[in-house]
C-alpha cells in the first residue's frame, strides 16, 4: 500500500472512536498489552510524561514538549484527534512522523496485528510506541485518548502523572459524576510515581487522594500553591506573572498562545516542570520562557484560540464540551465587535443543551455537521438552538457556512468557529 491508501485502511477497516463514537472502544488494554508483545515492549525503552484530563491536555502537552525542546532533549508528543494530518498524532521536535514510516509499520505488523482486531487509537499507540523506540528519543509527552484507566496509552509507566482537570464529557463512557469520571482519569496514577493535579473540587480531590495513597504517589495540587496575575490575552499571545505560594517565581511570562484558559495550562506546565527539575532534568528559566514564547512554532499547535483572519475577525477553538464552552464564551465576550457570527456543528454524544444554554443569544448562527458519522446533523442542531433563542440557517457543509458567515460579516464583525474538533479540522 502506499500512504494514502495505507490512511484509509486505518481509516475504513479499523473501528475510530472520532468517527462512530462508543462502539470503537475497548473495555481494557488487552489488545493495546498484545500489541506490544508482538513489538517486543517498546514502550519499556523510553521515558515519559503520562497526561489526562478532561480540557486542557493538547495544550498542556504541547508547552511541556515545546519546553523540554528548548531544554536541548529529543522530545517525542503523542496527542489525538489531530486536526489536518494524521501524522500531527506522532512528532519528534515537532516533526511530523514520516509517512513512509506509517506505511512500512502498517505493511510490516498488518497480518499479525489482524489477529488481534486492534481499533484504530490501538493501531497509532502501537505505531507512536515503536517509533519512539527506535528514534531513541530522549523523553515523551504521551496524551490520553479518553479517560485513562482503560485508555490506551496506560501502557506506560512514566517518570510523571499529569491530570490537568475534570469536567463534564463522555459521561456515557466515564460515569455520570465528577468523582466517576476523577476515578478513570486517576487511572493513570502508577505506584510511586509523583502526580501533578491542575484543578479539583473537593469530590474530585478526594478521588484523586484515595488513589495516591493506594499507590503510594506523591500528589501535587497546582491550584493550592500557584496562580498568576496581571494575565493579560490579547488574539495569538497572552502574559502574566507566575506566583508559588504567593511569591513571584517569573515575571512578564509570554506565551504564544491566546485565551484565558491558558492561565490554568501554563500553572499546571510550570508545576510538572518543577517536578522534572527534582528528577534532575537540566531546564533553565530561559528553556521555559522560550518554550512557553515559541509553542506553536516548536509543536505544530493549533485550533486553540487560533486567529485566522483580521477584519473581519476570525477565530477557530477546539473547545467543545460544558467546561471548555464556558472558557469559549467568556474569551468571545472580551473581544469587541460590532455583530457576532457563529460557525458551529457538535457531535452526538455531546451535552447539547448544556452548550448551547451557555452560548450567546446575539449572534447570528450558521449551523453546521462535520464530515463524520458521529456528527448531529445540522437541521437537528438548529432545531435544538431555537429552543435557547439561537437562530440562523443550516448548511450541508463546515465550508459552506464558514464561506455564509464571511459574506454577511463586516470588517469590524467577528466570526467564531467551533463546537467540535472536527468542524475546525475542517477550516484548517
Amino acid at each position: 500500500m502506499n500512504y494514502p491508501q495505507t490512511l484509509e485502511y486505518l481509516y475504513s477497516h479499523l473501528p475510530m472512536f472520532s468517527r462512530i463514537g462508543a462502539a470503537a472502544l475497548k473495555p481494557d488494554l488487552t489488545n493495546t498489552i498484545a500489541l506490544c508483545k508482538v513489538l517486543g515492549n517498546p514502550e519499556t525503552t523510553f521515558k515519559s510524561i503520562h497526561i489526562a484530563g478532561t480540557n486542557g491536555k493538547g495544550s498542556t502537552s504541547h508547552m511541556l514538549a515545546s519546553i523540554l525542546q528548548e531544554s536541548g532533549l529529543k522530545v517525542g508528543l503523542y496527542t489525538s484527534p489531530h486536526l489536518k494530518d494524521f501524522r500531527e498524532r506522532i512528532k519528534i521536535n515537532g516533526q511530523l512522523i514520516p509517512k513512509q514510516t506509517v506505511v512500512d509499520f502498517v505493511e510490516k505488523y498488518q497480518s499479525l496485528f489482524d489477529k488481534i482486531e486492534p481499533s484504530f487509537f490501538e493501531w497509532t499507540v502501537a505505531l507512536c510506541v515503536d517509533y519512539f523506540s527506535n528514534e531513541k528519543i530522549d523523553i515523551a509527552i504521551i496524551e490520553t485518548g479518553l479517560g485513562g484507566r482503560l485508555d490506551s496509552t496506560n501502557i506506560i509507566t512514566p517518570q510523571l502523572s499529569v491530570i490537568t482537570n475534570i469536567g463534564w464529557d463522555h459521561t456515557d463512557l466515564l460515569g455520570d459524576t465528577l468523582a466517576k469520571i476523577a476515578f478513570e482519569k486517576a487511572g493513570i496514577i502508577k505506584h510511586k510515581i509523583p502526580v501533578v493535579i491542575g484543578e479539583y473540587e473537593s469530590e474530585t480531590k478526594t478521588v484523586f487522594e484515595q488513589k495516591g495513597t493506594q499507590e503510594n504517589a506523591p500528589i501535587s495540587f497546582t491550584q493550592n500553591h500557584f496562580n498568576t496575575q496581571n494575565f493579560l490575552s490579547k488574539n495569538k499571545f497572552s502574559t502574566c506573572d507566575i506566583l508559588k505560594d504567593n511569591e513571584i517565581v517569573f515575571e512578564n511570562i509570554e506565551l504564544d498562545l491566546g485565551g484565558n484558559y491558558q492561565q490554568k495550562n501554563v500553572l499546571t506546565v510550570i508545576n510538572s516542570i518543577q517536578h522534572l527539575q527534582k528528577l534532575n532534568y537540566i531546564i533553565s528559566e530561559k528553556h521555559i520562557r522560550d518554550g512557553l514564547k515559541n509553542v506553536t512554532q516548536n509543536t505544530g499547535l493549533m485550533g486553540r484560540w487560533q486567529v485566522l483572519q483580521q477584519q473581519p475577525l476570525i477565530i477557530c477553538d477546539t473547545g467543545h464540551n460544558v467546561n471548555g464552552m464556558e472558557y469559549v464564551v467568556q474569551q468571545i465576550n472580551q473581544n469587541q465587535f460590532k455583530k457576532l457570527h457563529i460557525v458551529i456543528g457538535m457531535v452526538k454524544d455531546k451535552d447539547i443543551s448544556k452548550v448551547l444554554s451557555l452560548l450567546p443569544k446575539n449572534a447570528k448562527y450558521y449551523f453546521c455537521n462535520a464530515a463524520i458519522p458521529r456528527s448531529l446533523p445540522a437541521t437537528e442542531l438548529q432545531q435544538q438552538a431555537f429552543s435557547f433563542g439561537l437562530f440562523g440557517e443550516y448548511y450541508i457543509s463546515v465550508n459552506e457556512a464558514l464561506d455564509a458567515a464571511k459574506n454577511n460579516a463586516q470588517k469590524d464583525d467577528m466570526i467564531f468557529i467551533g463546537g467540535s474538533t472536527f468542524v475546525v479540522a475542517e477550516i484548517l
